[in-house]
């Protein structure tokens, strides 16, 4: 919660209109599992691709938006289609999305880590359906 000052910051001071905490700049972090890191990778890669950004860390829990971004966003997938469906309709605006580095802790699967391929899965269908739609 302390990184979400850093997260907030550029928007405040007038240099980003959408910012995205990484937890793979400066090392900020490792992702507890192999697996999870390289799932993380794969999708932001396959966001970057059609979104034409230059994220290392889409599927990141801290994003923060200027309000003006967010009037002209209307959000329709819960769960995990939230990361490439909000990074896609901010792309399609034309508005570079700026990262940050934050901290992280890796959660264990006891602990809420509830990710799993049903979710893999929409996460690759909402990043190409949200390119065009």
């Amino acid at each position: 919660p302390s990184d979400i000052l850093h997260v907030i910051d550029p928007i405040v001071r007038g240099e980003a209109k959408v910012v995205y905490g990484s937890r793979y700049l400066a090392n900020a972090t490792q992702d507890g599992s192999v697996i999870h890191r390289l799932g993380n990778w794969l999708l932001t890669q396959l966001s970057n691709f059609f979104s034409g950004q230059k994220l290392t860390d889409m599927e990141t829990c801290y994003k923060a938006f200027h309000k003006s971004v967010l009037d002209r966003l209307m959000i329709e997938q819960p769960r995990f289609g939230f990361e490439p469906e909000i990074t896609a309709k901010v792309s399609r605006l034309g508005i570079r999305i700026r990262e940050v580095p934050v901290g992280y802790s890796p959660r264990s699967w006891h602990e809420g880590k509830k990710i799993g391929w049903r979710d893999l899965c929409n996460t690759v269908w909402c990043i190409i359906r949200y390119r065009f739609y």
